[in-house]
C-alpha cells in the first residue's frame, strides 16, 4: 500500500454493499471533499467531453451522495490502451502522487487482463475501465483521498454474488473475471452475497482502487468524519460504500520521508533565508540551517529539506536554482507522527487556532504563534498570558456533548 500523504488521517473503506469507482468517489464527497474542488482538480487532466454530477441520495432512510459521469452523446469513446491512458496521465498537470497512484491501478488492471486473455500488455484493450467515467472515477478518487489528507487506506472484506453480467467481451461470470483476479492477486478477503442476489457488487475499477490502496483489516480508529456513496443499482438494502475518516488510537501514524541535505559555504544569509521561504512555499515539510566547517576550514552552512517523497526532484530542482550547491544528498526516512487536529477556539481576545495533538488519552494544545502574537500586540497583554487563554479555551473542545463536533468548524481541514 502506497501513503498518500503525510497528516495522520486514515479511512476505513466499510463495503457492505459493495465497492465502485463512483459510489468511492461519492463516499469522499460526502464525507468532506468539496465537489468545487474535485471538478477544478479534474481539469488538470487532458480529458473533455463530461460532466461530474454530485447529488445527494437517500435509501433506505440513509442519505448519502450518488456521483454521476455524464459523458456527452458527442464526445468520442475509444477502447483505449495502457499506453493511451499513461500518455494522459502523463499529459497532465494533476499531483506527482495523484499521478503516479492512477498509473499504478491502470497498470495493474492491464496486467490481470492480459493474464486474463492469455496477450501482452501492450495489446490489451480497456473497454469499460478506459472509459472516461472509470478514468475520472480513479483519478478523482485518489485527488479526493488526497484532498482530505488520508495517508492510510483500510478495508472490509467484499461481498461477491454470482449471475452474470454483461462487458465489453459480452456476457461474463459475477464477479467478473477481472475483478476476482484483482482480490486474488492482493489475498483480499471476501464473503458470499445473499444467495438469491445476483449481478456485480463488486467493479473491476472498484477492486483495482482497493487492490493498490487498501489494507485487508478494520483498523482501531477514532472516528471523526463518515461518508455514504451510492450506487445505481437498488437492493433490499442501501447501496452504498461507507468511508470513515479518523486517526489511529493509541499507536502513532507512520510514514515515509526523504531528507534531502547540502553543503553551502558561499552564500550570504540573505540569499539563505529567501531559499527557505521558496522551498517552504513549494511544499516542504520543514526547512533548516546548521553551522558546520567545511574543507580550508571555511565556516559552512548545513541546509536541511524534509520533503514528502513525491516532491523531492521539484524540492531538490528549487534548492539547486535558489542556492550555489552543485547537487544534493537524498536519504529516506520514516517518521512516526502523534495525532493531531486544527481548531479555533473562541477567547475574550478573540478567535485562536490552536493544534491538539492526542497522546493516548492525553490532549496537549499548542496555540498559533501567529494568533497569539497579533493579539497580544493589539491588547498589549503579554505573549505568555494569551497562551494560556487559548490554551484553557481548548478544553471544552475536548468535553463536547455527544453528537456535537465541535473540533469541526467548517473552515478548518481534518488533520
Amino acid at each position: 500500500m502506497t501513503p498518500l500523504g503525510s497528516p495522520p488521517c486514515i479511512a476505513y473503506v466499510d463495503a457492505f454493499s459493495g465497492v465502485s469507482g463512483d459510489m468511492l468517489l461519492g463516499a469522499l464527497i460526502d464525507a468532506g471533499v468539496p465537489p468545487e474542488t474535485l471538478r477544478s482538480e479534474l481539469e488538470r487532466l487532458p480529458l473533455g467531453g463530461y460532466r461530474l454530477d454530485a447529488r445527494a441520495h437517500s435509501s433506505h432512510d440513509i442519505s448519502g451522495t450518488r456521483v454521476a459521469v455524464v459523458v456527452e452523446d458527442a464526445a468520442p469513446r475509444p477502447a483505449r490502451r495502457l499506453a493511451d491512458i499513461l500518455a494522459l496521465l502523463d499529459a497532465s498537470t494533476l499531483d506527482d502522487a495523484v499521478r503516479a497512484l492512477a498509473a499504478a491501478v491502470f497498470r495493474r488492471l492491464a496486467n490481470v487482463e492480459a493474464r486474463i486473455h492469455g496477450s501482452a500488455v501492450e495489446e490489451v484493450h480497456f473497454h469499460e475501465v478506459g472509459a472516461v467515467d472509470s478514468i475520472v472515477d480513479v483519478v478523482g478518487t485518489l485527488v479526493g483521498l488526497r484532498v482530505l489528507g488520508v495517508a492510510r487506506v483500510y478495508a472490509s472484506s467484499l461481498p461477491l454474488s454470482g449471475g452474470t453480467i454483461r462487458a465489453g467481451h459480452g456476457l461474463l461470470p459475477a464477479p467478473a473475471p477481472a475483478t476476482l483476479a484483482l482480490l486474488a492477486e492482493v489475498g483480499a478477503p471476501t464473503r458470499p452475497a445473499p444467495r438469491d442476489l445476483a449481478g456485480e457488487l463488486v467493479t473491476p475499477t472498484g477492486a483495482a482502487l482497493l487492490a493498490e490502496l487498501a489494507t485487508w483489516e478494520q483498523p482501531p480508529l477514532r472516528v471523526r468524519r463518515v461518508g455514504y456513496g451510492f450506487g445505481t443499482r437498488e437492493l433490499p438494502w442501501p447501496n452504498a460504500v461507507r468511508i470513515w475518516l479518523g486517526a489511529p488510537i493509541g499507536d502513532l501514524l507512520r510514514d515515509e520521508v526523504v531528507l534531502i541535505e547540502t553543503n553551502l559555504d558561499d552564500m550570504s544569509p540573505e540569499l539563505l533565508g529567501y531559499a527557505m521561504e521558496r522551498l517552504l512555499e513549494a511544499g516542504a515539510l520543514d526547512v533548516y540551517f546548521s553551522p558546520i566547517q567545511m574543507k580550508k576550514n571555511r565556516p559552512g552552512t548545513l541546509l536541511g529539506v524534509l520533503a514528502p517523497p513525491e516532491q523531492v526532484g521539484a524540492l531538490a530542482e528549487l534548492i539547486l536554482a535558489e542556492t550555489t550547491s552543485l547537487g544534493v544528498r537524498l536519504r529516506p526516512m520514516a517518521r512516526l507522527i502523534a495525532e493531531r487536529r486544527a481548531v479555533s477556539v473562541e477567547t475574550a481576545l478573540g478567535p485562536i487556532r490552536v493544534k491538539l495533538k492526542q497522546l493516548g488519552d492525553r490532549t496537549v494544545a499548542a496555540p498559533e504563534y501567529e494568533d497569539c502574537s497579533r493579539l497580544a500586540r493589539a491588547h498589549g497583554i503579554p505573549l505568555a498570558e494569551v497562551y494560556r487563554m487559548a490554551t484553557t479555551a481548548s478544553v471544552p473542545v475536548e468535553q463536547a456533548p455527544e453528537g456535537r463536533d465541535e473540533s469541526r468548524p467548517s473552515d478548518v481541514p481534518l488533520r
